[in-house]
């Protein structure tokens, strides 16, 4: 069998050009075997920058002495350390609302061309795949944690999930490490306690092969869930044909592409469509989609979802998040029409050409708005925008320029947004969907 080293070594390769490594180093054994090997090769090899970096969570007193024992083991180790206080937000599941204040960090801290390694290894693997079986996963959940993921503006790294906790143990023993033993890792009324301490036992005392089995069977999954997103991917491209709003700057599908789909198909390429969007539903929360997809008439169907919500009109079905799903305040006068406004939770306006007389303000609609068209005369405003098919969500954010009451355009509008004969134009940017990502 090749040696840890060099194991280690093999699963990084294609990652020695980063420009930092930085190791989430609980203190554990795990993060404290994965440290100590990278710092040993770094003496022998040419590897990118190392750092480590230790989250407090101050769940328990007995946490409160771990980042000092993490100093004492880099600073031996000659490695720099980085010490980060998170507040864990109280929930349902503490496991997972500490795990999501982790990950928050960690996403803070992993800038362009970095990696952080993290060591969960082939026992954490079968964990999290009989967890997530009775949970009633999918493919995707069942396919276990992947060895590489986007992190951040970097990426998150596995190099432990083809290394048993036995492995490590035996490591960390010949090479006399001291770690940290946490003491909420004994308690069973946490899942993953449970599965480890009471399940697990029974299982390998019958098959003593059950966690690297079903580690290889995350990675059948894990190639299964690569072809349907392959799937997806194919389908989504023909759904993501452009539209007449492209200028909303919001993620769009053709519902008519869709709906050409199985029912299982519009699933899988939707799942994929939201996966970086906002944490996907489980299967009860699917009907929402079906209430979507076949609402009739002038219904006004919204599906919402944990980060954001999905919307139906003029053909398409639209992400909305952030900014989106708030109200603008009233903008008021616009002081200096020659600069650009800045339109809390709604972009930015600017006025391009000769700039009309003034005073001017923004408003937004509240209905009954009336505009002077040059050869329509006096028009009914949502008349005009149901003449074009402006999405409803859109409409009430619809920067809408007055000098007194008059209504002199609608900024985003071609053919309403300015005066030809006076040579000028409004121009808007709506607020990008980046606002609004949780």
């Amino acid at each position: 069998m090749i040696d840890l080293p060099t194991r280690l070594l093999l699963n990084l390769k294609l990652w020695r050009t980063a420009a930092t490594w930085r190791i989430a180093f609980s203190g554990g054994l795990d993060s404290t075997v994965l440290l100590h090997l990278l710092a040993h090769l770094a003496k022998t090899q040419s590897l990118p920058t190392l750092s480590a970096f230790h989250v407090h969570h101050g769940l328990q007193a007995a946490a409160d002495v771990w980042p000092a024992h993490c100093q004492s083991v880099c600073d031996a180790l000659g490695v720099p350390l980085e010490v980060v206080r998170v507040q864990v937000q109280p929930g349902a599941s503490l496991e997972r609302a500490a795990r999501d204040a982790r990950y928050g960090a960690f996403i803070a801290a992993t800038e362009t061309n970095e990696v952080l390694l993290t060591a969960q290894h082939r026992d954490d693997q079968a964990e999290t795949l009989l967890f997530r079986l009775l949970r009633g996963a999918g493919v995707r959940g069942l396919s276990g944690m992947p060895s590489e993921r986007a992190l951040g503006r970097g990426h998150l790294l596995r190099p432990l999930l083809d290394v048993t906790r036995e492995e490590l143990e035996a490591y960390a023993v010949a090479h006399q490490l001291s770690w940290i033993e946490d003491p909420s890792n004994e308690d069973r009324q946490f899942s993953r306690n449970y599965l480890r301490h009471q399940v697990f036992p029974v299982l390998t005392e019958r098959w003593p092969q059950a966690q690297t089995t079903m580690a290889r069977s995350a990675g059948h999954l894990r190639e299964a869930q690569g072809l349907l997103d392959e799937l997806a991917q194919i389908d989504l491209l023909e759904a993501g044909s452009r539209s007449d709003f492209d200028w909303l700057g919001l993620p769009s599908l053709e519902l008519a592409s869709l709906e050409k789909l199985s029912a299982a198909r519009q699933r899988n390429a939707l799942s994929c469509w939201l996966a970086n969007r906002t944490r996907l539903p489980d299967s009860d929360h699917w009907s929402g989609w079906q209430d979507l997809r076949d609402a009739t008439g002038d219904a006004r169907p919204v599906w919402r979802l944990a980060d954001g919500e999905l919307h139906r009109a003029s053909g398409r079905i639209w992400w909305l998040s952030g900014a989106w799903l708030r109200t603008p305040p009233e903008a008021g006068r616009w002081a200096d029409p020659t600069l650009p406004l800045s339109l809390l939770d709604n972009g930015w306006l600017t006025l391009i050409g000769q700039i009309p007389d003034g005073p001017l303000h923004i408003r937004y609609r509240e209905g009954g708005e009336i505009m002077h068209l040059p050869d329509r005369g006096h028009r009914d405003l949502k008349r005009l925008l149901n003449e074009r098919g402006i999405p409803l969500f859109a409409r009430g954010r619809l920067p809408l320029l007055y000098r007194g009451e008059q209504l002199l355009a609608v900024a985003g509008l071609q053919g309403l947004n300015g005066s030809a004969r006076d040579g000028w134009n409004l121009h808007w940017q709506p607020p990008t969907e980046d606002q609004g990502l949780s």
